[in-house]
């Protein structure tokens, strides 16, 4: 029950619980197995990275999963240190629960998500001398996201050398049984008790003070009509950058963020002045992408602050003899044989020294237009395809807006 002053209330929270085995839309499925969605994947020997502050983590899919750490020594010699967390796929997931695979998907909680995957079991490690030299294992989650890159999203020592990974992947997403399914919602009725007001005074007196302050600025200019305002103003999201989550009754892309509530050309135009910077990624490091100034990555802690390392700086003159030597503007045909600007990339040097190198960090950034339901999103990610050279992916609509202005060097400007 709820009290304010004279007036009694009582809550009441309808529920109605279904228990269920199979969902109505897993009815029919007669399609490839988990295992078979995820074979391409297997077979392309492909490999997904996760940086952390000392160790990087590398998982080829349907081979090894392998810690290592490179130092510089005398002489530019590198020595790895590493380690095998497993290898070769030994037993697929179903093995071990004692029923159909078709009936028994297991979950797991995920950022607050009961979140379906799919296992696949790796041993052989490198031997452990804290379990007597057995070798170490590991177990690769897969689980859904339509828009991943088979991204690592997590790594978890579970037991003494024993690992769990955590790969989001869009394979997996034919499968009904391994799609995201939104959590159920109990809705809660406010019952007024001995004649009581229907809405207590003080919640109705917080409903007003909540919608002055909502309520746009006054403006001047009495010829606005609503129609001229911009619909991106009535989008539910923040000016700030806020990762999303992996499960969720919201379905976004990994590392995507939100950016703002500007309207289209203001955004260009703060964007590619450099004064609006893009935020995303997803694990330890988040990044920042500053058009024509910098590329960031950072990890913020509450006790140690913000740890920022920078991955490369702009100079247009460096850029230029870049893309003398490199392709700085791709293109693709549309239906009507037009070409039309696919892809450009800005070349950002002299970062921070990487001590395995002893040269500056430095990066290759890839401006792609990709559509999307909000207008204002962006997803960023890194790749390290050699030690501390980097590419970094920004991909987002608002993009799309500009690429077509890209010039030989395929540096952009506001679209006429």
């Amino acid at each position: 029950k709820f009290k304010s002053k004279r007036e009694k209330y009582k809550y009441v929270e309808n529920r109605s619980v279904t228990m269920h085995f199979c969902d109505d839309d897993d009815k029919g499925y007669g399609g490839p197995s988990p295992g078979d969605l995820l074979e391409p994947l297997f077979k392309r020997s492909s490999c997904s990275y996760r940086i952390e502050s000392y160790w990087t983590y590398e998982v080829c899919h349907g081979k090894h999963v392998r810690q290592y750490h490179e130092e510089k020594e005398t002489g530019q010699k590198i020595n790895v240190q590493e380690y095998y967390l497993g290898n070769m796929a030994q037993r697929s997931q179903s093995s071990d629960t004692g029923m159909p695979p078709y009936l028994y998907v297991p979950t797991k909680n995920i950022e607050g998500q009961l979140t379906p995957y799919y296992a696949v079991e790796m041993g052989n490690g490198t031997p452990c001398t804290l379990k007597r030299n057995q070798p170490r294992s590991t177990a690769v989650l897969y689980v859904c996201h339509p828009e991943a890159k088979h991204e690592i999203l997590s790594i978890a020592e579970v037991t003494t050398c024993e690992y769990e990974v955590v790969v989001l992947t869009p394979l997996l997403c034919a499968h009904p049984k391994y799609r995201f399914k939104s959590s159920p919602v109990n809705a809660i009725f406010c019952q007024a008790l001995e004649g009581s007001p229907l809405r207590p005074q003080r919640l109705i007196q917080l409903d007003k003070e909540q919608e002055e302050l909502l309520r746009p600025p006054f403006s001047t200019n009495a010829d606005t009509r609503e129609e001229d305002v911009s619909p991106v103003r009535e989008e539910a999201f923040t000016s700030t950058h806020k990762p999303m989550n992996v499960g969720g009754q919201v379905q976004v892309t990994v590392g995507t963020t939100h950016i703002s509530r500007l309207t289209d050309e203001q955004l260009i135009k703060e964007f590619l002045s450099g004064s609006y910077c893009l935020q995303g990624g997803v694990g330890w490091w988040k990044y920042e992408f500053c058009y024509g100034k910098h590329v960031h990555q950072y990890h913020e802690d509450k006790e140690q602050g913000k740890n920022i390392v920078v991955v490369g700086n702009w100079n247009a003159e460096e850029h230029i003899e870049w893309a003398k030597k490199n392709v700085a503007r791709s293109y693709q045909l549309k239906e009507d044989g037009a070409q039309k600007v696919k892809v450009v990339s800005h070349f950002y040097g002299h970062g921070d020294l990487c001590d395995l190198t002893g040269k500056p960090r430095q990066v290759i950034v890839k401006l792609k237009c990709k559509e999307s339901e909000s207008p204002h999103a962006v997803t960023v990610y890194m790749m390290e395809p050699q030690t501390c050279q980097y590419i970094l992916g920004v991909e987002s609509p608002v993009i799309c807006r500009i690429l077509d202005t890209a010039d030989e060097q395929g540096l952009l400007s506001i679209p006429s």
